[in-house]
Parts: C-alpha cells; sequence; structure tokens
C-alpha cells in the first residue's frame, strides 16, 4: 500500500525511490528532504517496530508535518550537516539515505515566499526563513560581477552579462525588492502577451529563461550545491555496505554532483583506478539507468517532469 496523505508537496517518483532503498525492517534511514513527508510515511510503513527513520528539514513550515511516530525523529536543520546530527544522536551508520531535492511544490505556491514568478512577492527565496540573506539582497548587494557569475553558473544563461548589467544600473535609481521589481527592470510585464518588443528576455524564451533566472537566486541564497556536496560526502562516510543513496534531481548541476559522487564518490568525478585499471568507487551503480516518472505521474505532477532518481549501493 502506498502513502500519499499530505497537500503540502505531492512526492515524486515515491515508488520508485523508497523500492531503491531496499529498505530492511530493522534498518536506520535518514529522509534529508521531508517536506510534506509523503516520502518519510512510505519508509515508516515499510520500517518494523525495530527500525528508525531521521528526517530534516530547515524550513519551519515543514515542522506542521511532523509525523506522530516512536520510530521518527525530526531533525530541524540544514542537510548538510547531517554527519554531525547523526553524531549527536550516536548513529555510527545508516543503511539507507533519501533526497528529494529541489524545491517543493508548496514553496512554488506559496505566494509569499517570492520563489516563482507566477506572484509579486518579496524577493526572498531562503528555504530556512528564519537567518541568511535573500534574493534581494543579492541583487542589490552584490557587485556585478559577482552577479554575472551567479546568473551564468547557477542559471546557465547566456545572456547573464547582459542582465547583470542591467540589473546593476536600475538598483541606483531604485531598490529591486520583488518579483515585479526584477521583471520590470528586465522588461518583463506580468503576462506573456504584454511582453514589450526589446525585453531583454523576449518570447519564445522568457518563461524559460525566468525559471532559469530564479533558479539561480534559489541556488545563491540558499548555497545549495555547497550543501549538496557536504551532504553527499557525509552520507558516503555513514552508509554501511550495502546501503542504499536514492536521490531525485530537477535540474543538470546538482545531477551531475549526485552522478559524478555515485560514478567516482567525488563530486567532481574524479576517478581513481587500481593497478590493473578497474574503476575504484565507494558506490555501485542500482538498476544501470536514471528513473524518470511515468507519463501519468508526470500529468499528475508537473513538478516531477524534469526529476530524474539514481540509486547506488555502498560497497
Amino acid at each position: 500500500m502506498m502513502i500519499q496523505a499530505t497537500t503540502y508537496h505531492v512526492p515524486v517518483l515515491l515508488r520508485e525511490s523508497i523500492d531503491g532503498l531496499d529498505i530492511q525492517p530493522d534498518g536506520i534511514y535518514v529522509d534529508v528532504t521531508f517536506g510534506g513527508g509523503g516520502h518519510s510515511r512510505e519508509i515508516l510503513h515499510r520500517l518494523g517496530p525495530n527500525g528508525h527513520l531521521f528526517s530534516f528539514d530547515q524550513d519551519a513550515d515543514a515542522e506542521k508535518n511532523i509525523i506522530g511516530d516512536d520510530r521518527f525523529t525530526f531533525v530541524r536543520s540544514n542537510f548538510r550537516y547531517l554527519k554531525n546530527w547523526m553524531r549527536y544522536f550516536e548513529v555510527d551508520h545508516i543503511d539507507g539515505l533519501l533526497a528529494d531535492l529541489g524545491v517543493s511544490s508548496h514553496h512554488f505556491d506559496d505566494e509569499t515566499r517570492g520563489f516563482s514568478f507566477r506572484f509579486d512577492a518579496p524577493l526572498d527565496m531562503r528555504m530556512n526563513k528564519r537567518a541568511g540573506k535573500t534574493a534581494a539582497d543579492v541583487l542589490n548587494n552584490y557587485s556585478e560581477e559577482q552577479l554575472a557569475d551567479v546568473l551564468y553558473l547557477y542559471g546557465e544563461l547566456k545572456q547573464a552579462r547582459r542582465m547583470a548589467a542591467t540589473i546593476a544600473k536600475a538598483r541606483l535609481s531604485k531598490p529591486i525588492l520583488t518579483t515585479s521589481d526584477l521583471m520590470a527592470t528586465l522588461g518583463i510585464k506580468a503576462t506573456a502577451s504584454d511582453e514589450e518588443e526589446g525585453a531583454l528576455l523576449p518570447p519564445p524564451s522568457a518563461k524559460k529563461d525566468l525559471a532559469r533566472l530564479f533558479q539561480a537566486l534559489r541556488i545563491e541564497v540558499n548555497n545549495e550545491m555547497q550543501a549538496l556536496r557536504e551532504m553527499l560526502a557525509g552520507a558516503q562516510e555513514l552508509l554501511c555496505q550495502g546501503g542504499r543513496l536514492s536521490v531525485i534531481t530537477y535540474h543538470s548541476l546538482e545531477d551531475r554532483i549526485v552522478k559524478n559522487v555515485m560514478k567516482a564518490g567525488n563530486a567532481e568525478g574524479h576517478v581513481e583506478q587500481d593497478f590493473f585499471g578497474r574503476t575504484q568507487s565507494p558506490f555501485r551503480l542500482i538498476g544501470g539507468k536514471v528513473v524518470t516518472p511515468t507519463d501519468d505521474e508526470m500529468q499528475r505532477n508537473p513538478r516531477s517532469r524534469s526529476a530524474k532518481l539514481r540509486v547506488a549501493e555502498r560497497v
């Protein structure tokens, strides 16, 4: 029986990602992206009375979904501190770890958080609303060169330098504080039909490029790539022999890091070989290929369209 009780966030590749963990009833598991708790509930459903699940989330909103179960521990923290928290709970090994990366549907649908250009909202984008810089801080305080680097590296935007120059010039007369401020700065109006000729992001690429722009700001605000590297390094140390790593990614930057770690044991993908030229890796790939959503799931859950699931076993 699959458990799908959540309106906060619809879990992506639920059955496939949990199957990938090959859950042992008495095992210790970690869900580093709790969110609405969909994946966590399914893990608990498959655990026996002596198993245990630790679930991480730094967003206070996720705490409303905490599961009342003696086999469950909620950790209010960024998953980059996985290793430290497991040491705190006196856990020296885990049998599996699940990560559903990216942004939950709850964040995209919350009109107050600034994650989506569908709403006029303050440019916040912090996963943890209690600390750290906001997207508005990045746009108004980074140098033009720093801003261009963020847009190019994390948004893979070819016009990153032009966009950074436009933003740097506009903020001299008025701070860029809301999503509508940012779109106006780039010459984009509220609806695609209203977009003006000469806009920096003209149709038909405007929507796609806007999504990449917002992605770049979100990644920078939450330091997502470094957090992912640190979490995967911790998982590599904690997973016992035969333990599983099941990770769902949504864009090429995070997918590349996950792929490299599973293939070579490091985020850069530097492959080490033994005397006979055989690749040395702490992981063995499971299934032999990337798992993607079915057409039916993509219809039911649009967020799943770009999802990729990779599963590996600690050797």
